[in-house]
């Protein structure tokens, strides 16, 4: 059997349970059709870059599948029928990633960084000096420039 990797994308207003048995009945589907899903990862509800379907939001699902064709064919046949399902994208691959995923992985640096430098009690601006009173990199202040005999000069 063939491995794919898919994902697809559900409305904002359905809720992750809706999700879950969105998953569960094309998870029916491949298993129907002789295949099984190998990874199940909810990636969460994303801002979109351009509106779809007037939608703004998304719900986005990631399936590992170890399936026929023809299983597939089929859970894509049932996801344009779907109301929920506003885009999908599946794409054969050699084998599937161990691990997780680029979207779980980019999520927990990002998790891990606001725990290192989020909001954590010093102020919007991050430099502990109220409203962006920090310095772009963080840090210590800069230290008090030396004066030079040329610029001493300029300015009298």
């Amino acid at each position: 059997m063939a491995l794919y990797e898919h994902v697809f994308m559900t409305r904002q207003d359905v809720t992750s349970q809706q999700v879950e048995a969105l998953v569960d009945t094309f998870k029916g589907v491949i298993e129907a059709g002789g295949g099984k899903v190998v990874r199940n990862e909810y990636w969460g509800s994303k801002s979109l870059a351009f509106r779809i379907k007037k939608n703004r939001k998304a719900h986005f699902q990631y399936l590992g599948l170890d399936a026929p064709h023809a299983a597939v064919a089929e859970m894509e046949r049932q996801m344009r029928i779907n109301e929920d399902v506003m885009r999908f994208m599946t794409i054969r691959v050699d084998e599937l990633e161990e691990g997780p995923t680029a979207m779980l992985r980019k999520r927990d640096e990002s998790e891990r960084r606001d725990d290192d430098f989020g909001f954590g009690g010093r102020g919007f601006g991050g430099g502990g000096r109220g409203f962006g009173g920090g310095r772009p990199g963080g840090g210590a202040p800069r230290p008090p420039r030396a004066e030079t005999p040329a610029s001493a000069s300029e300015g009298a």
